[in-house]
């Protein structure tokens, strides 16, 4: 009976898994920067129309805002594009090879959502309806477009908002005060640019994947962010993973789980069918 058990959970890992569509990869550039020029991978269904108002998501890595890991969510964005959502994978610039500041890389994330709803008819996306999602500094940025002011690029359309619409952040980095992840390089401006301190009423429904073990945002500050978001009337989903900490997230056994369960956030807020 144990062993049938165990065959029909597995089986149900596989179904979910099982692809709906083919997916079609194309490259975009999103921004000119004096840098580099900054470039988005696309991954759409190919049942794509440019009529469909398509739900999208836009995937930030992760590095401190200091390194680049370009590949990080190409399975998370292969996989929700196979589900039917049209998924960006965004460049950035990073201190190690741009020499830039934490406030850059805010900048670049919100030119990456303003330049997704600008171009919606194109891309066959709805404008309000633009995840954002990323892994530590990459989680920070995502959150950053929906809940942080100011830091916009000069040579952005400010008529057109940077706010992505729904949060799926995996171990964020979302508090940048003391103790924090960042306080060394953002020092007095914490407030302004962290997260956490920025929650207001009408910020985005969010799910976090947090690692119990995780130094660089705890559990504790997790939760008081879950609790802050929930006093504002959005619902944050919180969850910990035993016995982990930082990055685990893309570790074989754990990325399945948890797209699966972003999968079903996903569907809980008409992202998803």
């Amino acid at each position: 009976m144990e062993l049938f058990k165990k065959l029909v959970i597995a089986c149900a890992a596989v179904v979910a898994l099982a692809p709906a569509y083919a997916v079609k990869v194309s490259t975009v550039q999103y921004k000119h920067t004096d840098e580099l020029d900054l470039t988005m991978k696309v991954f759409a269904p190919d049942s794509l129309r440019l009529s469909d108002r398509r739900p999208a998501i836009v995937f930030f890595f992760g590095g401190g805002w200091i390194t680049r890991s370009l590949g990080q969510f190409e399975t998370q964005a292969r996989y929700f594009a196979e589900r039917g959502m049209v998924c960006f994978v965004a460049d950035y610039r990073v201190k190690k090879t741009e020499g830039t500041s934490p406030y850059d890389c805010v900048a670049d994330a919100k030119s990456a959502i303003r330049y997704v709803r600008s171009h919606a008819a194109e891309f066959g996306v709805d404008p309000d309806r633009i995840a954002a999602s990323g892994g530590s500094a990459g989680g920070h940025i995502a959150a950053a477009t929906a809940m942080v002011k100011g830091y916009d690029d000069p040579s952005d359309d400010r008529r057109i908002s940077p706010e992505a619409n729904l949060l799926v952040l995996f171990n964020p980095v979302l508090d940048n005060g003391p103790g924090g992840y960042g306080y060394e390089r953002i020092g007095k401006n914490y407030k302004r640019f962290s997260p956490s301190y920025n929650v207001r009423r009408g910020v985005p429904h969010s799910i976090i994947f947090q690692g119990e073990k995780d130094t660089l945002f705890t559990v504790q500050a997790a939760e008081r962010f879950k609790t802050a978001v929930e006093q504002k009337g959005s619902e944050c989903e919180l969850h910990i993973y035993p016995g982990v900490g930082h990055g685990f997230f893309n570790r074989k056994e754990y990325k399945q789980t948890t797209m699966l369960e972003a999968e079903r956030f996903l569907k809980k807020h008409g992202y998803l069918e």
